[in-house]
């Protein structure tokens, strides 16, 4: 055979298997083995909004459309020049109300010194008082002193107790400011792709306005549209193969996560007119998030399909829906 028989044959072939895939499951399932039920749907990611929880400026944007950014990778900084003053403000407010406390607590030990000295003065005078050696003014003086003493005191250790609350409130707003410049930077909550850049360097946003839109790979998934009878007959966790259009002849395990608990009128992004004009039930299908991790790069949403899913788990998967993609189609 020569070679260019042998890459027509081998042309062929591809074209054969990508045909038997799609005869396999044909629009209409009519070609579906029993126990498979089948639905039109396109590749989809959950979003993530990107926002600040309070009004300020833009500092930096260090992702652009398109850029693929890891859990935990900074995305955003905020201005904090003005948090920042604020934070050096209310640190040192929370070291004059230490100092307040510490002069409280030196006034606390004077006034236990005088109440000490009060209170012998007053033992004294009583005992004179037993002996007739002082008179009764004498008494009513050293008593009121002893008194005046205790109240004194008491007021000293009052200014102590409200020299701590005070410490407090400086301490949490300290906290508090701190929590705010923290939050002023943003980072990625998930791995995912920047889908949307909606403000700029410079730009003034308001409390929970998006700064980027990220779509979460965490989460990749197709919807279809499954009849009543057959949506009531298929149960979470239930296996499921994709088959892309772009990928015609390779289909992608997947996995039932999700069954709406009310039929609808599927939506007019369902490229079948018999399809959208039943009620039916919306269906999840989830890609297993390792098989995502290991193709991340080439991972994109609206791709369009179809999601083949078995209700009978007895039923063996035809040999064109076993087809895996092989790693080196995307190195």
């Amino acid at each position: 055979m020569t070679k260019t028989a042998g890459a027509l044959f081998a042309a062929a072939a591809v074209l054969l298997t990508a045909a038997a895939v799609y005869l396999l499951v044909a629009e209409n399932g009519a070609d579906l083995p029993d126990g498979f039920v089948q639905g039109n749907g396109r590749i989809e990611a959950e979003q993530v909004e990107i926002a600040p929880a309070r009004a300020g400026r833009v500092a930096k944007v260090m992702a652009g459309e398109g850029s693929l950014v890891a859990a935990g990778g900074i995305l955003v900084e905020m201005d904090t020049d003005e948090l920042s003053a604020a934070h050096d403000r209310a640190k040192a407010e929370a070291a004059l109300a230490r100092q307040t406390k510490a002069e409280a607590e030196a006034l606390v030990v004077q006034r236990q010194s005088e109440h000490r000295r009060a209170k012998h003065e007053l033992d004294r005078a009583t005992a004179l008082l037993a002996g007739h050696n002082i008179s009764e003014t004498v008494f009513e003086e050293r008593d009121t002193a002893h008194q005046v003493a205790e109240a004194v005191l008491g007021a000293a250790k009052a200014r102590v107790a409200t020299a701590d609350a005070g410490i407090a409130a400086a301490e949490a707003e300290v906290r508090r400011i701190a929590a705010q410049i923290e939050d002023s930077t943003l980072t990625a909550p998930v791995p995912g792709r920047v889908l949307y850049r909606l403000a700029e360097p410079g730009e003034v946003v308001g409390a929970g306005a998006p700064i980027l839109t990220l779509l979460s790979l965490e989460n990749i998934y197709m919807e279809v549209f499954l009849p009543a009878r057959e949506a009531g007959l298929l149960p979470i966790g239930a296996e499921a193969r994709i088959v892309l259009d772009a990928l015609p002849d390779y289909a992608i395990p997947a996995t039932v996560t999700f069954v709406s608990p009310e039929a609808q009128f599927t939506p007019k992004q369902v490229e079948t007119l018999s399809e959208r004009e039943q009620l039916v039930f919306r269906v999840r299908v989830r890609i297993p998030q390792d098989l995502v991790a290991a193709r991340i790069e080439h991972v994109k949403t609206g791709l369009r399909g179809i999601a083949v899913i078995r209700l009978d788990t007895a039923k063996e998967w035809p040999e064109a829906l076993e087809r895996r993609i092989p790693p080196e189609l995307f190195e």
